[in-house]
């Protein structure tokens, strides 16, 4: 008896666990620059492909950076592949340059359009996938607005911005610390001239370094409102109400501008797609615990707009 029960215990154990593994991963390297995570459905038939673009920093495929770990994009990639989409994550360029310990001082925005780019062409010649869809969360909406068009056949943004850089830079000023307003609204006008500036307070160094100076000034060309307005095809707008960092109205400005969008905003989601019930010490705390789950809304509504 004893022996027939653990017979059945180690069936159902291994009955579990094939239920539970719905898709499978893949390592791929797209080029010198770009390694990433391909999770597709085991029983797909050229399923849907949902690309993954990290907001900004040294953000890699899983949503994390430095000493942050929170898994936010990982678990976003998995929760869609469970319901089906297959999913690819990647790390940003310079994620792989700083292991290597040799980053390009050169690097601008517009290689991160380029790495986008080049992702989409490789899976459009591969040719696995019936249609292909863009999620950029943060800063990578913006990049995916601009690497979506004439490529892609939906577009996703996740707490994408609705303004040009310097404006939502300025807003923030404006916001906790207004005695600085001023002065950066000349270091942006030297900016947008394409020239660099050591005229600003040491307390804006980390907005303003000489170094990161060209790169702002490469990413501040951009306006969302006038990208979006390119794209012809289906948009969905996700936005979270304890987002710290991307407000909803910029969701709006960009709903606003688009005839194609659909605007979605999750109550009491914040910026790394996490359930934030209390205040924003728990919010900001969320950003290294890798315990927590994503919002499941956001799952939801992504599966639905795709399929």
């Amino acid at each position: 008896m004893k022996l027939k029960f653990i017979i059945i215990t180690f069936l159902f154990s291994l009955s579990v666990c094939a239920q539970d593994k719905v898709f499978s991963s893949e390592e791929i390297a797209i080029n010198d620059l770009i390694d990433g995570t391909l999770l597709t459905p085991l029983d797909h038939s050229k399923s849907v492909l949902a690309i993954i673009i990290a907001g900004s920093g040294p953000t890699n495929r899983d949503g994390n950076q430095n000493f942050l770990k929170n898994n936010s994009l990982k678990k976003l990639a998995e929760g869609l592949s469970n319901q089906g989409i297959a999913t690819f994550r990647y790390d940003k360029r310079i994620v792989k340059q700083i292991r290597k310990g040799k980053v390009d001082k050169n690097m601008m925005f517009d290689d991160f359009v380029t790495d986008a780019i080049s992702i989409i062409d490789h899976f459009k010649e591969k040719n696995s996938f019936s249609k292909i869809y863009i999620i950029g969360h943060s800063q990578g909406s913006l990049v995916g607005m601009l690497a979506a068009k004439a490529r892609a056949n939906g577009f996703i943004s996740l707490a994408g911005a609705g303004q040009s850089i310097d404006a939502v830079i300025l807003e923030q000023i404006e916001k906790t610390a207004p005695m600085y307003t001023e002065d950066s609204k000349k270091v942006f006008d030297i900016l947008k001239q394409h020239k660099t500036t050591t005229d600003f307070p040491p307390a804006l160094a980390s907005i303003f370094d000489v170094s990161i100076q060209p790169f702002m000034s490469n990413w501040m060309k951009y306006n969302p409102q006038s990208l979006i307005k390119e794209l012809d095809m289906p948009i969905l707008l996700i936005n979270g109400t304890k987002d710290l960092q991307v407000s909803v109205a910029e969701a709006n400005l960009l709903k606003e501008a688009s005839n194609n969008a659909e605007l979605v905003i999750i109550e009491n989601m914040n910026h790394i797609l996490f359930t934030i019930e209390g205040d924003d010490l728990e919010n900001s705390k969320s950003y290294n615990e890798a315990f927590r789950k994503i919002n499941p809304e956001v799952i939801e509504r992504i599966v639905n707009f795709i399929k």
